[in-house]
């Protein structure tokens, strides 16, 4: 049994923190800080190691209101942030790089344009470029979670797999944000089947999800994105980093 890296999610729309349920983002839920760059702050001194960001105006509009708020993230943590959300082209992905961001996570850009997808791993290698698999049903949506595909979460994973990508990032929209316990097959599927690191998204309750998750798939997952679990209090922070990192669940 391997441990497993926390990443805590940071999901942002017109400069505030929300949170997101099956792919909704919600505005003023009480748990959490309004203020990005305050909750980077405090999820860093949890002793979080990187810091996963969601730009929803972004990733619905392409438009860019948050950049100044990812800026100020990206200067406030000394970790790697890692920013998905309506990189749509190579232009894009420049533009966030030089906001600070450490990686890119890419989803829809390598379903509508692979060529564009290809052209960004070539350029900044693919250690700075983390895929994105978002399934309902089995089925890859994109755009913000909106738009369904009709094609199989297994056969992007065979795509993204021949163009070299070394991680996906795999959500169950299902359960994301619902807390009902993660699709571990799910992401064991997706990594059996693309051979490559995997982060495994959406539905940890607490403790226990996180402990099942770890007994039953790391062999395949070696990261875990949490976001309301974490900011609605359902485990003590320093106590899951520190025995899920150290990979001594019994």
């Amino acid at each position: 049994m391997k441990n497993i890296l926390i990443i805590p999610s940071i999901d942002i729309q017109d400069k505030q923190t929300v949170r997101v349920v099956q792919g909704i983002p919600e505005l003023g839920c009480p748990q959490y800080k309004s203020d990005p760059v305050e909750m980077a702050m405090i999820w860093r001194a949890e002793n979080a190691k990187c810091i996963h960001v969601v730009d929803f105006n972004a990733a619905l509009d392409h438009t860019k209101v948050n950049f100044e708020v990812i800026k100020q993230i990206c200067e406030s943590v000394i970790i790697p942030v890692e920013l998905g959300g309506g990189i749509r082209n190579y232009e894009d992905a420049v533009e966030v790089f030089e906001l600070g961001v450490d990686r890119v996570v890419i989803g829809s850009m390598a379903f509508e344009n692979p060529r564009e997808f290809i052209k960004i791993l070539d350029k900044f290698s693919p250690n700075k470029v983390v895929s994105a698999i978002d399934v309902v049903n089995g089925e890859v949506v994109t755009r913000g979670r909106q738009i369904r595909t009709h094609l199989q979460a297994i056969q992007f994973a065979k795509f993204l797999k021949s163009c070299g990508t070394k991680r996906i990032i795999v959500t169950d929209v299902t359960r994301n944000g619902m807390m009902t316990g993660p699709n571990i097959e799910l992401s064991k599927q997706i990594a059996e089947i693309a051979e490559t690191k995997v982060t495994h998204s959406g539905g940890i309750g607490g403790y226990q999800d996180l402990i099942k998750l770890q007994l039953e798939a790391s062999d395949y997952v070696d990261s875990v994105i949490i976001g309301r679990a974490l900011y609605e209090n359902k485990f003590p922070c320093q106590k899951i980093w520190r025995v899920a990192e150290a990979g001594i669940f019994s």
